[in-house]
């Protein structure tokens, strides 16, 4: 792929983006990808009798526990 077809990151709108980054729907350059990568947090929990679930809400997480109080 020639450096001039490269797209620029969508974040920082500085810097060209790697040849195998430029694929994906939002491509950005290394360093915002690590950034925006360190905001996502989740949670993944083994179901009773069922697989693994992500969760990104911990309000969610808390009402599956049968035995909680409050």
């Amino acid at each position: 792929m020639n450096e001039n077809y490269l797209p620029i990151c969508t974040n920082c709108y500085g810097v060209r983006v790697e040849p195998h980054r430029a694929k994906a729907i939002r491509p950005t350059c290394m360093a915002c990808g690590e950034i925006l990568a360190r905001q996502v947090q989740h949670t993944i929990a083994p179901m009773n009798k069922s697989n693994y679930m992500v969760f990104t809400d911990p309000e969610l997480l808390k009402q599956l526990n049968p035995k909680r109080t409050t």
